[in-house]
């Protein structure tokens, strides 16, 4: 069957009865994306798939792989009375060791939560007298939009717009994962509204270096099984290809626009990742045209590569997929809610935790239950 007429020919059962069928050798796959995570656990795919089928979640998290450094660099930011901090929501809830931007903005610090990088420029606009800082969090989906709020400021002369770019690039980060063998995986979901930006080839590498099937795949049940199904396939046919499973979304080549302009206003820097530490080209910082909206260097700002972890907070082994919350102490005895959260997995709309609290955890949902 043609992958790209899937949409319009297949449906989940048909897939699911393939899939049944495919023999009962053992088989672990990750889906990178945090979208994707949220998307399995809500339809339920995992409890659907044969037991020899296990899926890993991986990385995809941005704000669950922001360094512990990185957020207490933010939080303290909070702290100085001529700046007003802005950024999206999911961040403002993740604890630091100095407790969290929300619970800064409690004690009267200027912070505010924005839906787009535009708005924060809007709020610079309107506060000409302060300095404004977005936190920039996210991949190659969230940094286009960042790099065009940077590119208008420079255009309208803004002074007073910065951005604190703690972007992380994700093909670095699935090499360093693969590379350090720690955990077997014999196919990869790749993320879908990543390669759109990105292009599919971008993930060829795990097929040609790797030597471990890769498939990109859209967000519909029906896009997930599919996409397993064919990672199956070339397991049993023992290959290793790069296939994609959301041609309706995403090109060989990705979104060249998008990727002209990351490219002009940010270049790749090494950047630390929660769990994993520091990732060769993998962080994006804005080149020197635009110094003058970076905030680290505007601010002179470093961020603290020793930061310390939440005791028994175990979200740098989950993001890797080493582990997951049901290995958590914190998780297990319900300490770690979302309404009270010790790690980001757990805060984030897209994190592991979350998702395992929401929809699957047994031993949560008993607590819940009474």
């Amino acid at each position: 069957m043609d992958m790209a007429s899937f949409d319009s020919t297949h449906n989940s059962q048909i897939i699911l009865r393939c899939i049944k069928n495919h023999g009962k050798q053992p088989l672990r796959f990750m889906e990178f994306c945090g979208g994707h995570t949220v998307a399995i656990f809500r339809s339920g795919i995992r409890q659907l798939l044969p037991p020899n089928i296990t899926l890993i979640s991986g990385p995809g998290c941005p704000v669950c792989v922001t360094s512990s450094g990185d957020l207490d660099l933010a939080i303290s930011l909070a702290s100085n009375p001529n700046l007003i901090i802005t950024s999206f929501g999911d961040l403002l809830r993740v604890p630091g060791n100095h407790g969290t931007l929300l619970e800064a903005r409690a004690h009267g610090a200027d912070v505010r939560i924005v839906y787009s990088t535009l708005a924060a420029l809007e709020i610079a606009r309107q506060n000409p007298h302060k300095k404004v800082v977005f936190i920039g969090v996210g991949f190659e989906t969230t940094a286009p939009t960042i790099a065009a709020a940077i590119k208008k400021a420079k255009e309208e002369n803004f002074h007073n717009f910065l951005v604190l770019s703690l972007c992380k690039l994700t093909p670095p980060i699935m090499q360093t994962i693969l590379s350090s063998g720690e955990i077997n995986i014999d196919g990869i979901i790749a993320p879908g509204h990543v390669s759109s930006i990105i292009g599919s080839h971008a993930w060829q590498f795990i097929a040609s270096d790797f030597r471990i099937p890769v498939v990109v795949s859209g967000f519909e049940d029906t896009d997930i099984l599919y996409c397993i199904q064919k990672l199956i396939e070339q397991n049993n046919k023992q290959q290793a290809l790069l296939q994609s499973a959301y041609t309706r979304s995403v090109s060989v080549q990705g979104n060249k626009v998008a990727q002209e302009l990351l490219n002009e206003v940010f270049e790749s820097t090494a950047a630390i990742w929660r769990g994993i530490g520091s990732v060769p080209s993998s962080g994006l910082k804005l080149k020197k045209e635009y110094a003058a909206y970076d905030a680290f260097a505007v601010l002179d700002l470093q961020s603290d590569s020793k930061s310390s972890e939440t005791p028994g907070c175990i979200c740098g082994d989950i993001v890797r997929g080493a582990k997951t919350p049901n290995e958590c102490r914190l998780f297990q005895k319900g300490t770690c809610t979302p309404q009270q959260a010790c790690g980001p997995c757990m805060v984030s709309s897209e994190g592991t935790c979350a998702a395992y609290y929401h929809y699957y955890s047994p031993t949560i949902r008993e607590k819940r239950n009474g």
